[in-house]
């Protein structure tokens, strides 16, 4: 239960909300046929940093280097 409770409010985080909410807005755009090449782009480099940021936490925890909080 702890862990369900730690995951949900990391999903609440800025970031990941920046990120779903462009995620629905690409799903969308991308059903209509209406995606342009500047939201691909900006897309793009939000999703890039978003799991750039997520891994290094994880390689963080596997050094032994705490949380990557510090990301």
């Amino acid at each position: 239960m702890e862990l369900m409770k730690k995951r949900l409010a990391n999903l609440i985080s800025v970031k990941s909300l920046v990120t779903l909410t462009l995620t629905g807005v690409f799903a969308y755009l991308a059903v209509a046929g209406k995606i342009a090449q500047d939201f691909m782009t900006v897309y793009a480099v939000v999703i890039a940093f978003y799991f750039g940021t997520q891994s290094q936490k994880v390689q963080n925890a596997l050094d032994g280097g705490g949380d990557g909080a510090g990301v």
